[in-house]
């Protein structure tokens, strides 16, 4: 093999890498939920092509209000299911749909499409632990 040869090898096994990472590396952070006056940590989520923010930051123990609005008529996302709560929700378009959680302890929980397409995590962490 010749050094042309291995130039080329090594630059595109370094670009797969590269997109590997990009595309299913690990995400940082998360839109955290803001504390409104009734005491709940809320969220807005818009549906439009997948969840924005599709990462909610949250602490354990206070309850959750997460505020979807559906802004598309594709059949994947009429609803949102919590699997590790039992709770789902249809999401009519045009809508503003709350769903109401209270997680006891500190994890990540996932929020899809009925169908699995469209994804979502709720990242709980303890109230000692500031980030």
């Amino acid at each position: 093999m010749s050094i042309s040869q291995w130039i080329v090898t090594l630059t595109g096994l370094l670009l797969i890498a590269l997109i590997s990472w990009f595309f299913w590396g690990p995400k940082k952070g998360g839109s955290r939920a803001e504390i409104n006056t009734s005491g709940y940590q809320v969220a807005r989520i818009l549906v439009k092509g997948g969840y924005t923010p599709d990462t909610i930051v949250v602490q354990s123990g206070k309850p959750v209000r997460l505020e979807f609005l559906r802004e598309e008529k594709s059949a994947c996302s009429e609803m949102v299911v919590f699997p590790d709560f039992q709770k789902s929700m249809m999401l009519p378009v045009g809508q503003k749909v709350a769903v109401d959680l209270l997680p006891n302890k500190a994890g990540s929980f996932s929020f899809t499409c009925q169908m699995g397409m469209y994804r979502g995590m709720m990242i709980v962490k303890d109230a000692a632990t500031k980030s």
